[in-house]
């Protein structure tokens, strides 16, 4: 991430960091600032935003440096003073390395930046902790895959503290970042369906399903989850859309991105917890499914694949080439596939066909299917 945001900030006026709230975006952007000449604003400080009264004036004021706001969410009508203030620069010869924003929730600045920097911004996700950054030694991928990949979850003395800090951070999120972003949803309410996402990890949703047991309507139901997407709390894995001859699922899969913060709305506090729970393979699912999405290369698109006849594939990936990369993903060490796995991957025009498993190994499992350890995909994958 760091060489990437370099790389960026080298060539775009604006970078914009987004991840979800203490996934280290503030620790990361403050080493790279500090080989730069650079400013740093905290959006979320009151003296901070005082600077900033008067934008246009404080910022010409720095105008030679790289300005770093963090929480550029919360002050959305700085983009037009942005962007005057990019254009007057280029008029004057630079045309890059002049902001970094970093971002916890995706719909407001996504809207905001794009109708106002449009052509002078690129973005950057950064995900929690992956394994390749971790290690790949059996009892750090269970600490990792428990506690999620939230560095002060990871890092804590033990289970029970990373449980309480994670507890913390999901109430933080309900009790006071909803509000200060304008959503006027009941904390209580969307706790309850955050915890229902979590049961039903990479499955169908029915919205008028949980909204009857949430008592409010669909629409509201996926007026929610969206809130939890953009907060980059909720992925939505998009059902793979392509010419196909046959009838498909077309509903989204929704998957808790952070396997901590699954567990806990779960009350999965424990690894022996974890592997006696019926959500175990599903939780295994997402979390492998994050970890490939911290290292996909950019503009690579994800889906999932699965017929009205029951024939799927847990993740398609169509790669920046146009290559389809087929996966399965199983839990044990000794997997067991459908006798048609490879021919359902050639009704996507899969030309790679993996099954990521939870053993370490690489190996053939018929002429083109490719059993395989996560950390060994992630590394094929980067390379890629």
């Amino acid at each position: 991430m760091t060489n990437e945001i370099k790389r960026k900030i080298g060539q775009a006026p604006a970078v914009a960091l987004l991840g979800a709230r203490q996934v280290g975006k503030t620790t990361l952007a403050k080493i790279i600032a500090k080989g730069m000449d650079s400013i740093y604003l905290d959006l979320e400080a009151p003296e901070d935003l005082f600077k900033l009264s008067d934008p246009a004036n404080f910022l010409n004021a720095h105008n030679d440096k790289l300005v770093i706001l963090d929480e550029i969410q919360r002050a959305p009508d700085l983009f037009p003073v942005l962007r005057g203030l990019i254009d007057k620069n280029r008029e004057q010869g630079r045309r890059s390395g002049q902001f970094l924003f970093l971002g916890s929730a995706s719909m407001d600045l996504m809207r905001q930046s794009s109708e106002s920097l449009a052509g002078r911004i690129s973005y950057l996700y950064m995900s929690g902790l992956n394994i390749i950054e971790t290690g790949n030694e059996s009892d750090t991928i269970q600490t990792l895959w428990v506690r999620g990949g939230f560095p002060e979850s990871y890092l804590a003395a033990d289970d029970t503290i990373a449980m309480d800090w994670l507890e913390d951070l999901i109430r933080t999120y309900l009790e006071r970042d909803l509000p200060q972003l304008g959503f006027r949803v009941p904390a209580t309410r969307m706790r309850r369906l955050w915890t229902m996402l979590a049961h039903l990890q990479g499955e169908p949703v029915n919205y008028s399903k949980l909204g009857a047991n949430l008592e409010i309507d669909g629409k509201t139901v996926n007026h929610y989850i969206d809130i939890l997407s953009d907060l980059l709390l909720v992925r939505r894995l998009e059902p793979w859309h392509a010419n196909v001859k046959k009838r498909l699922i077309k509903t989204p899969r929704f998957y808790v991105r952070d396997s901590g913060i699954l567990h806990r709305l779960l009350g999965i506090n424990q690894y022996d917890a974890l592997l006696s729970n019926p959500i175990l393979g599903k939780s295994w699912e997402g979390f492998v499914m994050e970890n490939i999405h911290s290292v996909l290369p950019l503009r690579a698109e994800t889906y999932f694949y699965r017929t009205v006849a029951g024939a799927e594939i847990d993740m398609v990936i169509r790669m920046p080439s146009s290559e389809i990369w087929a996966v399965e993903i199983k839990y044990g060490s000794a997997p067991k596939l459908g006798k048609h796995y490879s021919k359902i991957c050639d009704d996507v025009g899969a030309t790679r066909k993996y099954v990521i498993y939870g053993g370490n190994d690489e190996f053939l499992v018929s002429r083109d299917i490719t059993v395989i350890s996560l950390s060994r995909f992630m590394k094929k994958l980067g390379s890629s």
